[in-house]
């Protein structure tokens, strides 16, 4: 194939046969950042390659957050891992076919990808004390066939097809096996972090990868959260109520979720870490 074209190549990683991991930077609960910055860390990888920015963001809107302009992000990563290639980025706002096409250019030819993972947080009506499914999408039954002892739930969405759901297209027409990966966040916990949800999906590319991820920083995460949470509970009945509610099972309504989700962001916004 030839070259691709957009983009900046810094080095030639010694990859071969390589897996690559996508993840997004605008996600619920923080979900594909943190993937990405856990696996990055423990691989030790370096930026090789970015997709040049001009043809799908809108540079001259940039994001501002306190006070800080947000430009945005395309990189491929490699590290001491030669099986691992891993893409972090902001969703493209044009072009996004062009875009998608682009990542599995650097992808095949840089990095002789054989198969690859995209992962997304999918919002869920759950409580934050409910263990997180991991749920799956994948363009290939053989590759289906090839992950069934990951404990992987079929994933069904009526909803309008997601980024993910066309990279897994466009991968599925050269070839390239691949599948979308979706552990549930809490929908409370949807606008800070969810670190069950991002435990589930490191948990997989942990026995997928035989990587030996340490997770006692993250553990330490969700226990530091569960104990914020717990003392909202205390003191605040209603809040308390609904939580309850989706622990058995049963569903809140629209003023309830929202009152849920609203009284979860704003203490654990204000309370210290």
């Amino acid at each position: 194939m030839k070259e691709p074209v957009n983009v900046n190549v810094r080095s030639q990683p010694e990859l071969e046969n390589a897996s690559l991991i996508v993840g997004w930077q605008e996600d619920a609960g923080k979900l594909g950042p943190k993937v990405i910055s856990y696996l990055n860390k423990h691989i030790k990888s370096k930026c090789f390659c970015e997709i040049e920015p001009e043809k799908f963001f809108p540079l001259g809107g940039v994001a501002i957050d306190n006070d800080i302009a947000q430009f945005p992000v395309s990189r491929f990563y490699a590290g001491a891992r030669k099986d691992l290639v891993i893409f972090e980025s902001n969703q493209p706002l044009h072009e996004r076919y062009r875009f998608l096409n682009t990542i599995l250019d650097v992808g095949q030819y840089y990095c002789k990808i054989n198969e690859f993972y995209t992962v997304s947080g999918t919002i869920a009506p759950i409580a934050h004390t409910t263990p997180r499914r991991l749920m799956a999408v994948f363009n290939q039954a053989e590759f289906q066939r090839k992950l069934r002892g990951h404990e992987l739930e079929n994933m069904t969405w009526e909803g309008p097809p997601a980024i993910n759901s066309f990279l897994l297209w466009l991968a599925q027409r050269r070839n390239i096996p691949g599948v979308s990966l979706w552990p549930e966040v809490a929908f409370y916990l949807a606008a800070t972090e969810d670190p069950k949800a991002t435990k589930s999906v490191l948990s997989f590319f942990n026995a997928r990868f035989d990587l030996g991820l340490d997770f006692g920083g993250l553990d330490s995460q969700i226990k530091a959260q569960g104990e914020k949470l717990a003392l909202l509970r205390r003191e605040n009945p209603e809040i308390d109520k609904y939580i309850r509610t989706l622990e058995v099972g049963l569903s809140l309504n629209q003023e309830e979720q929202f009152k849920l989700a609203q009284g979860v962001t704003e203490f654990l916004e204000k309370t210290p870490a």
